[in-house]
């Protein structure tokens, strides 16, 4: 799990993933199109939490954020149960 340097200050809207949460890609990416699915390699970030993901068709990419990415499966499941207990 990420955990913020104390000086950081998240976005509210920041996506919280671990290594190995399934993805799917929800914007055309560089050889990766809209729907592909994928998993967290690396996490990574100061302010800005950004991940690398092994995308089904074989390429891997990085920095990707909420804006590229959302989780599915299990890992959706657990976001979903963390912002109903906030």
């Amino acid at each position: 799990m990420w955990k913020p340097h104390a000086l950081a200050k998240p976005h509210s809207d920041q996506l919280d993933l671990r290594l190995r949460d399934k993805v799917v890609a929800t914007v055309e990416l560089a050889d990766v199109p809209a729907g592909t699915e994928g998993r967290v390699m690396l996490a990574n970030g100061f302010n800005w939490q950004r991940y690398r993901v092994q995308f089904a068709n074989g390429v891997e990419l990085g920095d990707l954020d909420g804006r590229h990415i959302a989780p599915i499966g299990r890992a959706a499941k657990r976001l979903r149960k963390a912002a109903a207990r906030r």
